[in-house]
C-alpha cells in the first residue's frame, strides 16, 4: 500500500510526465487488430455461410500521408468516425446472414470493438462539428447514433467488397492505418511527451 502511494505521489509531482492514459495506449488497439485478424481467419475458411449476397460499402484504407497531415484533427476524426460507421454497418450486415455460433462470436466481438473505438474517440475530446439548423447544443454521440453529416461521407473515399474475408482485411487495415494515426497523434496523448 505504501509503495502504491509513493508511485501515485511520484506521478503527481510537478515537472514529471503523467503516466500514459489508457486511451492512448496503442496496445489496446493492437488487441482489437488481433481480434479482427482472428475474425478474418475464421471467415476465410467459411465458404457458403459467409457469402455476401450484395457487395458492401467500406472505407478506403490507403493513407496519403501528405494529404492526411494537412488535415486538422477534426477532419481526421471525421474521416475515422465515418470509416468506423461504414465498417460497423458492413460487419453487422454480415452478422445478419451468419448462423454458426463460433463465427457469429468473432463478428460480434468486431462490432463491439468498433463501438469501443468510437467511445475512445469521444474520450479524446476531438470535436467533430456538425451543421445544425436549430439552437440545440451538440451532444456527444456514439457510433450507434452516428450518421455521417452532409459532406461527411465522401464516396470517393469508399469502395465495395464482395467477400467476408475482404471485409475483415479492410477492417484490419483501417485499424492499422487511419485509426492508429489518429490515436497516436491525438493532442491528449501528446501531453507530457517531449
Amino acid at each position: 500500500l505504501f509503495a502504491l502511494l509513493l508511485i501515485v505521489l511520484e506521478w503527481s509531482r510537478p515537472g514529471l510526465p503523467s503516466p500514459l492514459r489508457p486511451i492512448c495506449d496503442l496496445r489496446v488497439l493492437d488487441h482489437f487488430i488481433k481480434e479482427a485478424r482472428d475474425a478474418e481467419a475464421a471467415v476465410r475458411v467459411c465458404k457458403e455461410e459467409c457469402a455476401i449476397a450484395v457487395s458492401l460499402l467500406v472505407p478506403l484504407t490507403r493513407v496519403d500521408f501528405g494529404v492526411w497531415e494537412k488535415k486538422n484533427m477534426e477532419e481526421q476524426a471525421l474521416e475515422v468516425q465515418t470509416g468506423l460507421w461504414l465498417l460497423s454497418k458492413a460487419i453487422s450486415s454480415l452478422r445478419a446472414s451468419v448462423s454458426n455460433s463460433a463465427l457469429a462470436s468473432h463478428i460480434d466481438i468486431s462490432v463491439q470493438n468498433i463501438a469501443s473505438i468510437g467511445q475512445v474517440l469521444r474520450s479524446l475530446s476531438i470535436q467533430v462539428s456538425r451543421h445544425i439548423t436549430s439552437d440545440e447544443p451538440i451532444k456527444p454521440r456514439g457510433l450507434d447514433d452516428y450518421v455521417p453529416i452532409a459532406g461527411g461521407l465522401d464516396i470517393q473515399e469508399t469502395w465495395r467488397v464482395s467477400s467476408a474475408s475482404e471485409l475483415f482485411q479492410v477492417h484490419i487495415n483501417f485499424l492499422r492505418g487511419k485509426v492508429r494515426l489518429l490515436l497516436a497523434n491525438a493532442p491528449v496523448c501528446q501531453q507530457g511527451i517531449s
